[in-house]
């Protein structure tokens, strides 16, 4: 089997030591790591690797992107809390919404993740046949989940008929890259049979079951009027937690007893800063959820609500927000937040073993961040001014990243993707929108109340 010898000024390794290492290597055989240390060491004993020479650039995990969706509404849906916001702009468009349209919103959207570093991401989208169909050829990680609605009123989202198809066709595919999970969109979006069926779909499949919850103040009282419990708590007792593995997306709301029980239950969480302070959804408890023992991973959440998808960004933001929403400067530090958008983020997806750090044993996902620009001046390697981890959260730009390995095999070089061209994606994309656009103002003039479940709720 062919090896290649990654060599770099650093490799920060994101290892249960959090260990940077200088003048360091990563040695690859196939989609796994061989071995990680000194450069001239691993040289040494693997004479017969290529030898891939990366100066001025640092080693490290791939990013994992914990939640997101894919689209092509970026900029047009702008300064509204999050039910008004999908009273109006989102769910309109989901019922208008083509495979055609899905397909060319992920090609684009994976594309702008890789080219920033993320190699994993969990994107809870439409049509899921044309996101995973992107994602074999870009060569990213993705945890596909269908945007759900299994309740009368919220028929115009993929149905889980769709999700369990996915789930047969696809769970394993790209050599193992392509991971579906069962979604709901939200918890309401679902009647009785429908969140029951979800549970028992990721338990026949051994999957993840993906939603929100507790994203805006708004849901509190929704469900305490539903079911008398704080939402955690409602979850627990609808059966939620009985699949392998569940992911709940922003948990703004939740309280002491509420971290407590999903702590309790092993449930991962993905922190979205960017979204919570765009749509003032909260600030989430993350300290509290970390203390707690809460698998936290970073999402950027959609092109929509976000309104890009560098998780270099989202890190910066998380930190920032941190502080703030304790008053503590020394809140929310680098290491916390590279722990939470790389092996925090494989753990809440139940992919620890075998993402979100450099060590050997695990698959190849590394990116490569460039060092010689004015943001990593100046680079500390070591002593009390050790600066990398502070500069890679607080100073890199997605922009920075110029080569990505996903699984041992080069997805993006020298800043361009491998295996797409990005001018005809982003034409792709742009083809697309008029008509989107026209068939959900159409929609809209139809219809005075689109409203649907959450009206009287905003």
């Amino acid at each position: 089997m062919k090896k290649t010898l990654w060599a770099a000024d650093f490799v920060v390794t994101m290892n249960a030591d959090l260990e940077i290492l200088p003048d360091a290597a990563v040695v690859v055989a196939g989609q796994d790591i061989l071995e990680v240390g000194p450069a001239a060491d691993l040289a040494a004993r693997h004479p017969d690797a290529e030898r891939i020479e990366l100066a001025d650039r640092i080693l490290m995990p791939g990013l994992v992107n914990a939640h997101h969706h894919s689209g092509v509404l970026r900029g047009t849906a702008e300064h509204l809390p999050v039910w008004e916001w999908l009273r109006l702009h989102i769910d309109p468009m989901h019922r208008v919404l083509r495979p055609e349209e899905a397909e060319a919103a992920a090609w684009l959207c994976y594309a702008e993740g890789l080219l920033s570093g993320t190699t994993t991401v969990v994107d809870m989208w439409r049509f899921m046949d044309g996101a995973a169909r992107a994602a074999s050829a870009l060569g990213n990680r993705l945890v596909s989940v269908n945007y759900v609605g299994a309740h009368p009123d919220h028929g115009y989202f993929d149905t889980l008929d769709d999700n369990e198809r996915m789930l047969e066709q696809w769970s394993g595919a790209a050599d193992g890259r392509i991971v579906p999970w069962v979604g709901l969109e939200h918890p309401f979006y679902a009647d009785d049979a429908g969140q029951r069926r979800a549970v028992a779909l990721a338990r026949k499949y051994g999957t993840g079951l993906y939603t929100h919850c507790s994203e805006s103040e708004a849901e509190l009282a929704l469900f305490d009027e539903r079911y008398g419990l704080r939402p955690a708590f409602a979850l627990e007792r609808l059966g939620f937690f009985e699949a392998p593995r569940t992911l709940l997306a922003h948990a703004v709301w939740l309280d002491e007893p509420e971290i407590g029980l999903l702590a309790e239950h092993g449930v991962g969480i993905s922190h979205n800063p960017v979204s919570n302070m765009k749509l003032a959804s909260g600030m989430a408890p993350v300290a509290e959820m970390l203390a707690a023992g809460l698998n936290v991973g970073l999402g950027t959440d959609g092109e929509k609500e976000n309104n890009n998808l560098d998780m270099f960004e989202e890190m910066k933001t998380a930190s920032l927000l941190g502080k703030l929403r304790s008053m503590d400067a020394a809140a929310m530090d680098s290491w916390t937040v590279l722990r939470m958008a790389t092996v925090g983020g494989a753990a809440a997806l139940g992919l620890g073993d075998r993402i979100g750090s450099l060590e050997p044993g695990k698959r190849a996902d590394f990116i490569a961040v460039r060092t010689d620009t004015p943001r990593m001046v100046p680079l500390i390697g070591s002593g009390p001014y050790a600066n990398i981890h502070h500069n890679l959260v607080h100073a890199v730009r997605g922009s920075d990243v110029d080569l990505v390995v996903v699984d041992g095999k080069v997805a993006v070089e020298r800043g361009m993707l491998a295996a797409a061209d990005l001018p005809e994606l982003i034409g792709r994309a742009r083809a697309v929108v008029p008509g989107l656009f026209e068939r959900r103002s159409a929609w809209l003039e139809e219809h005075d109340d689109p409203s649907g479940l959450f009206h009287g709720a905003h």
